[in-house]
């Protein structure tokens, strides 16, 4: 008889084991963080947002803005300066000496010919009646760069300012040393392509610089490395 009881009750036992062992199956599938954790599922526009604002701070961070940069940023604009100036007022002085009250010299016919002008003006002779108007423009400008290089880590910047800030210091030299008097001197001019005005080598540095600060507008970059990308 006990050999019967314990033959009949088996199925239960093992019906109940199997039962506990089912339990905790269903339990471990409801604590699937899939199944019970709807917030681990973050929205596009929250993702977008994070991704976003994780690239304006690496490209904040990419800016080196440490004062060993800036230094060498500053050396590089007077370095550019100095070499535009230079080079406007040797080849002035050469064209005094050797070409003024002389026939023109052809370099390429009559497309380009070096001829010595004098010019009152401003760049490429115009305004020939406000010479000491642009004479405190000029002097305005270098001031400026000089405030703007307090800032200043952008590389491409520092050759534009370095360009204007030679080409205004070629000009100014001639305004101030130059006859007929203190601040009204005429700039010596020579470059003389055909159809075109006269300039010199400072008006093509000033230029230069107008065309890459321009371009450099044009992509968003500031003197300090900030991008914008609107």
């Amino acid at each position: 008889m006990a050999e019967a009881e314990r033959i009949i009750g088996t199925p239960d036992i093992t019906g109940a084991e199997s039962g506990e062992g089912a339990e905790p199956e269903r339990g471990g599938e409801a604590a699937s963080p899939e199944a019970a954790s709807p917030e681990a599922v973050t929205p596009d526009g929250q993702d977008t947002g994070a991704t976003a604002a994780d690239v304006d701070a690496e490209a904040e961070a990419a800016v080196d803005r440490s004062p060993a940069t800036r230094r060498r940023r500053i050396i590089l604009l007077f370095c550019v300066a100095v070499v535009a100036y230079l080079l406007d007022l040797g080849s002035k002085m050469l064209v005094v000496a050797k070409l003024e009250h002389q026939e023109p010299v052809e370099l390429l016919g009559d497309w380009l010919k070096l001829d010595a002008l004098r010019n009152a003006g401003a760049a490429f002779g115009f305004g020939e009646a406000f010479t000491i108007i642009f004479t405190v423009i000029a002097a305005t400008v270098i001031v400026v760069i000089a405030r703007l290089a307090r800032k200043l880590y952008s590389l491409p910047w520092a050759i534009a300012l370095g360009l204007l800030l030679g080409g205004a210091l070629g000009n100014l030299t001639d305004r101030i040393f130059r006859a007929p008097g203190v601040f009204e001197g005429a700039v010596v001019d020579f470059i003389a392509p055909a159809h075109f005005a006269v300039f010199n080598l400072a008006d093509s540095a000033i230029v230069c610089g107008g065309i890459l600060i321009v371009l450099l507008s044009f992509r968003g970059l500031d003197p300090d490395g900030t991008v914008h990308k609107d």
